[in-house]
């Protein structure tokens, strides 16, 4: 193969990677139904089941299968995204729309007790579900989406131990999409997800006794 063949194959397969990545974003805010007026189940999110992959990512269909989460199961329903190590689910907590969890597929306490691998695994599925939440984050806030040119952010964080305000022994990843003026104060938005980890036991023993 020739260098100028082989650099416009190369160039090719980056601009195909960048429309999937653009088109993946999209597909899961449509898989993830983030209306707070609709329920599913009685759960926050109404969520339907994606059929889409790219690379090592999936977000899965209906070969998901059901995690568990610290002592908790939680439903093959809830969990839109996967990657060999690690899934993405709905929160039953969320503080904004379009809160979710990423947590390895093992069930570990805390974040030092994780392999290598299991670190950069977590860290890129969550890079990829915060990449598509971010850029179709004009879905879950339409409100901020009728200004001349808003502009999103992420947080992402991890409550590591109880004394950090882990409630559920499993390393999970919060990651949350932003807007402006979401919080009055911007750090509000730790308090806001410690409230919610003090809930989240409660609300996955409610979900186990219903089902």
């Amino acid at each position: 193969c020739s260098m100028p063949l082989l650099r416009a194959s190369v160039a090719s397969t980056r601009s195909l990677a960048s429309l999937s990545l653009r088109r993946r974003g999209s597909n899961l805010i449509q898989r993830i139904d983030h209306r707070f007026g609709t329920l599913a189940r009685k759960r926050t999110y109404a969520v339907t089941r994606p059929t889409f992959a790219m690379d090592k990512t999936v977000l899965v269909g209906r070969e998901a299968v059901d995690r568990l989460f610290g002592p908790w199961t939680i439903s093959r329903n809830e969990v839109f995204a996967e990657s060999p190590l690690s899934f993405a689910f709905v929160n039953l907590k969320p503080v904004v729309p379009g809160h979710v969890l990423v947590a390895p597929k093992r069930v570990v306490k805390r974040f030092g007790s994780l392999t290598n691998d299991e670190v950069a695994d977590l860290w890129q599925l969550a890079k990829v579900v915060g990449h598509g939440l971010e850029s179709s984050a004009h879905d879950l806030f339409p409100d901020a989406s009728r200004s001349r040119k808003p502009e999103y952010s992420l947080t992402l964080c991890i409550q590591d131990g109880p004394q950090a305000g882990q409630t559920v022994p499993h390393v999970h990843i919060h990651v949350l999409p932003r807007k402006e003026g979401d919080f009055e104060n911007n750090d509000q938005v730790y308090d806001e997800i410690d409230d919610g980890e003090k809930g989240l036991t409660k609300q996955l023993d409610d979900e186990s006794r219903r089902e």
